[in-house]
């Protein structure tokens, strides 16, 4: 009868000392920020800011933080760099993991890049004028940010004059004639050369 429980015991031994393995969560190593990157984010460099910045929002070399993202988008997009302000539009639009899903926010750092002639700014403005999205549902002002967008020469530049055509099907000719004046007025206060910069 010994010799019949010892397979038993021993299988029950065996158990007991592999379960804490697979009911524990597993525990991820993250290598980190690079040394050199982080000092120079510390000193100010927006271009290096914003690498840290995805870095938290990616969550593969430091653990998932949007907040930590934000932080680093928002100090290089007060250094002007239109690319961090899409990135933080994108964290507010968006939320998660205990960030804010914010629309004025998202709207407002669309807006900032928009007016330093980010293009894409510009189209998604279009768009979230056209859907209603953190914003006055307005055909008028999607074509005013289409119109915009289509300036300017670009990879995208036929896609944005599609869109801003489509707008122009949904409002009236005094409305397409006052949303293409303010454009161009506009265009005049800010000369395009903004876009490459």
């Amino acid at each position: 009868m010994k010799m019949r429980c010892l397979p038993f015991v021993l299988l029950m031994l065996f158990a007991s000392a592999l379960t804490p393995a697979f009911t524990q969560t597993p525990v991820i190593h993250y290598p980190g920020i690079d040394a050199a990157l982080l000092a120079q984010a510390n000193a100010g460099d927006a271009a290096s800011q914003i690498q840290v910045g995805d870095s938290y929002r990616d969550g593969k070399i430091v653990e998932q933080d949007y907040s930590q993202a934000a932080v680093w988008y928002n100090k290089a997009a007060n250094k002007g760099r239109t690319d961090a302000m899409i990135r933080l539009a994108g964290l507010y639009r968006d939320g998660a993991d205990g960030f804010p899903r914010d629309m004025d926010q998202t709207v407002a750092w669309y807006r900032k890049a928009a007016e330093l002639w980010d293009v894409d700014a510009q189209a998604t403005l279009g768009v979230l004028y056209s859907m209603g999205q953190g914003v006055p549902h307005s055909d008028s002002e999607a074509y005013y940010w289409f119109y915009l967008a289509a300036k300017v020469k670009g990879p995208k530049q036929e896609k944005y004059a599609a869109s801003r055509q489509m707008m122009g099907a949904r409002i009236t000719v005094d409305e397409q004639q006052d949303a293409e004046q303010r454009a161009n007025t506009w265009v005049d206060a800010h000369p395009i050369k903004n876009a490459s910069e």
